[in-house]
């Protein structure tokens, strides 16, 4: 019974220890990007937050986010939401992304990101925007992650 329980306890730690490989691949956190807690409610009925009651109308909110979220409005039951620091540049005085119809633009290497998806559209890089959740409820979008 003590030779089961060795066996079995060698295989568990085996397990977990191959888990633990160094290599996340796309999956790897963002080192330009700190990790910060984000968690914002919009109401929608507030007058700035009008452009989001329409589909295919954004909104750049700074209240929270590293440098600030693009809010994007699919169709009225789907939203995404983006952070607008440069994902491929490390913080600095030009990694704030400006918004322009579907797409953010780092002005700090010219990068343009489509703001529905978050991909890479134009330059080069390793990382896509970092996304948020986002969710509606009634006249209520809450971002967190």
């Amino acid at each position: 019974m003590k030779a089961f329980r060795f066996v079995l306890y060698a295989m568990v730690v085996g397990l977990m220890s191959a888990g633990c490989s160094g290599d996340d691949g796309p999956l790897r956190a963002n080192p330009n990007l700190p990790n910060i807690n984000v968690n914002l409610t919009l109401d929608l009925n507030l007058p700035q937050y009008n452009p989001l009651n329409f589909p295919g109308n954004s909104f750049v909110t700074g209240l929270q986010g590293i440098r600030g979220i693009v809010i994007y409005n699919i169709d009225n039951s789907q939203y995404t939401a983006f952070e607008i620091a440069c994902p491929n540049t490390p913080l600095s005085d030009c990694s704030t992304m400006t918004v322009d119809g579907l797409t953010a633009t780092c002005p700090c290497n010219g990068n343009q990101y489509n703001i529905i998806t978050g991909q890479l559209t134009a330059g080069e890089g390793q990382y896509p925007m970092l996304a948020y959740r986002i969710s509606r409820s009634g006249d209520q979008l809450t971002i967190n992650n």
